[in-house]
């Protein structure tokens, strides 16, 4: 069975107003004060943010055991040092990024000016192991037009800068401003993969691989196709979710290769288009069809992700649980969802983040 791992990028905010904070350099020695050599978190670009990683495991049951320790673990640090963690994609009170020092990302302020400066943004990274190079390509290039599915599901950052932006995942076209982000061409080999990101090196435009900031693309430090789509998640269990669909997408994926399946071959800016509208609705409204590329409600299409993935979930011993988050997050929605109902409930985006604090600790 293939393992997954996450990587969530946390918010650090005041206990008492709501308001980011840049205390990741505090919470990060406490941490290292408390467990020597064993912490599993780790500074971001801005010092508001905290980000941990989880290991690889084969079962979910076991990932999401491990998100919720990591996340209560970070509460616990950050609560020695006066702040609190979030698990919120973007801020929704207004925000003054406070940048990390170190060189490569004074090169990056530096490179791209007020575009850096405006990447105060949290996301969930999942990592899927494969076999090699070749498979890995190969898979990227199958699940392209799935990837705006995970998105919608994940969406939780509908306010910026104390205003409602009109997006679920206004996070999308915040990130989107990097020259390296977004949905790809299909590449057809590694060979070609690789050549790729040498030729967008060799521009200058980005400082190193790790910047080649594709939806999906092969990890430089492990064995693990990379998806990076996601909203860090409001709860975890929707990380979980996100998680074992984006395992069954790669398992799915590779099998369909092998078979001699050819992937979908949907132009960049139609994937650009599904992305978009997948920010824009989240779970209210229409999604684009990943195979027909026509709207269809945001039910049928999730739904349609589950029937196209459903052997795989089947094998991995998945399909009850995933079944169950789904049907959870269709009735109740997503983070961006209940950010909403909590504004309109309690009028303040401070309250609004206090409960989203409370949240990002429990598993539904």
């Amino acid at each position: 069975m293939r393992t997954v791992g996450v990587e969530e990028e946390l918010l650090l905010v005041d206990p008492g107003t709501g308001e980011p904070r840049a205390m990741s350099a505090a919470v990060l020695a406490h941490a290292a004060q408390d467990d020597p050599g064993q912490s599993v978190f780790e500074k971001e670009l801005f010092g508001q943010m905290l980000e941990y990683a989880t290991h690889p495991q084969s079962r979910m049951g076991a990932l999401g055991a491990e998100i919720m320790r990591c996340r209560r673990e970070a509460a616990r640090h950050a609560g020695e040092v006066g702040c609190a963690v979030a698990a919120l994609a973007m801020s929704p009170l207004p925000i003054n990024p406070s940048l990390c020092v170190n060189e490569r990302y004074q090169w990056m302020a530096e490179r791209y000016g007020i575009t850096a400066q405006e990447q105060l943004v949290c996301g969930c990274h999942v990592h899927v192991s494969v076999e090699s190079a070749t498979e890995g390509v190969a898979v990227i290039d199958q699940v392209r037009p799935w990837l705006a599915v995970l998105a919608a599901l994940s969406a939780n950052s509908p306010y910026c800068q104390g205003r409602d932006t009109g997006y679920a995942a206004y996070r999308t076209l915040v990130w989107w401003r990097w020259p390296s982000a977004g949905p790809t061409e299909l590449f057809g080999s590694a060979e070609r993969y690789h050549r790729r990101v040498a030729e967008m090196l060799a521009t200058g435009v980005i400082l190193d691989e790790a910047m080649a900031y594709f939806d999906a693309r092969l990890s430089a430090r492990y064995p693990t196709v990379e998806i990076r789509v996601a909203d860090v998640c409001l709860r975890a269990d929707t990380a979980v979710l996100v998680a074992a669909l984006a395992r069954a997408l790669v398992e799915t994926a590779a099998r369909d290769w092998r078979a001699g399946r050819p992937p979908l071959d949907h132009d960049v800016c139609l994937l650009r288009l599904a992305a978009w509208q997948a920010a824009r609705a989240g779970l209210e409204e229409d999604l684009l069809d990943p195979v027909t590329m026509r709207p269809r409600p945001a039910a049928d299409v999730v739904r349609s992700l589950l029937e196209h993935v459903g052997d795989a979930l089947t094998d991995s011993g998945d399909t009850d649980c995933v079944e169950a988050a789904v049907a959870g997050l269709l009735g109740r929605g997503n983070g961006a969802r209940e950010q909403r109902l909590l504004k309109e409930r309690t009028g303040s985006l401070r309250e609004v983040v206090t409960e989203c604090v409370r949240r990002t600790q429990l598993c539904r």
